[in-house]
């Protein structure tokens, strides 16, 4: 597949310990919400794909451990709109979902072209904002797994 993306990829929720979600808006999709996205390069373990990811897309460093790998994949169709990135043929791609908490106002550094703006919001809000069904089931789960787990 050289030349072109895997159709492997991370989702990483990135969230405060209230539960403010970052969410990027996508530069040449506006109105397009989202957490941090991104495909695997070759043999990359997951979770160094989801590191580096965030690392690219938001400025923000972490290391493996403060990675948490909910164990939990979702496969979907690829948009129309970026299929020629993919190999010939590809129309599905396997997303394996991970979070990370940070401290509340930590500063966010946009990659320019791939994101033009960024913000925080409440959980149930940041889920009716994504326009992917997995990212907002993720948010969605996580908010009720720290509501439920606090109680």
């Amino acid at each position: 597949m050289s030349g072109h993306k895997r159709p492997v990829s991370v989702l990483v929720v990135l969230h405060d310990a209230a539960l403010n979600i970052l969410l990027l808006e996508r530069a040449a999709q506006p109105g397009f919400w989202q957490s941090v996205t991104g495909s695997q390069e070759q043999d990359e373990p997951l979770v160094e794909t989801a590191c580096r990811e965030v690392r690219e897309e938001t400025g923000i460093a972490c290391a493996p451990a403060e990675l948490v790998d909910w164990h939990l994949s979702n496969r979907f169709e690829i948009f129309p709109i970026w299929r020629a990135r993919y190999a010939p043929g590809v129309t599905h791609n396997v997303e394996h979902v991970f979070s990370l908490c940070v401290p509340a106002g930590t500063p966010v550094r946009l990659t320019p072209g791939e994101h033009r703006a960024y913000r925080w919001l409440p959980w149930r809000t940041a889920a009716a904002e994504c326009f992917s069904w997995t990212n907002r089931d993720a948010i969605l789960m996580l908010g009720l797994e720290k509501t439920y787990s606090a109680t």
